[in-house]
C-alpha cells in the first residue's frame, strides 16, 4: 500500500508500517497544497491512504467516489502517538477507497 503523510503526521509511525511504501507531502513538493489539491495530487500519483492529523479535513471533504482513503490522528505528538501504533496500523491495513477512520490519540 502507498501512504502519504501530510506535514502533521509523525513520521516515526512509519517504523511500525513496514511493508508499505510511505511517503512524506515534503517528499512529494506538496507541502505548501490545500487539502482538496493534495488529495488529487495524492491520487493521480497513486498513493492508497493520506495520513493526516488536519481535523477539518473531514467536513472540508467529500471522499465519496475517491480512490484514496483517509485515517486521521487526532493528535501528532510522538510521545502519544507511539501508544496507538497498533490502531494505527490496524486502521491503515483496513483502508478501502473514500473510507475515513479516525484514530483518537488520548492526551495521556
Amino acid at each position: 500500500m502507498r501512504i502519504l503523510f501530510d506535514q502533521g503526521a509523525p513520521v516515526a509511525i512509519g517504523e511500525f508500517l513496514s511493508g508499505h511504501s510511505i511517503r512524506t507531502a515534503y517528499d512529494e513538493g506538496w507541502d505548501k497544497l490545500e487539502n482538496g489539491d493534495l488529495l488529487r495530487a495524492a491520487e493521480n500519483a497513486g498513493f492508497d491512504v493520506l495520513l493526516t492529523t488536519d481535523n477539518s479535513i473531514a467536513y472540508q471533504q467529500n471522499l465519496k467516489g475517491r480512490k484514496i482513503a483517509i485515517v486521521l490522528l487526532t493528535r501528532n505528538r510522538w510521545s502519544m502517538v507511539q501508544r496507538m501504533a497498533r490502531k494505527i496500523v490496524a486502521a491503515v491495513s483496513a483502508a478501502e477507497p473514500g473510507s475515513y477512520a479516525v484514530i483518537e490519540i488520548p492526551m495521556k
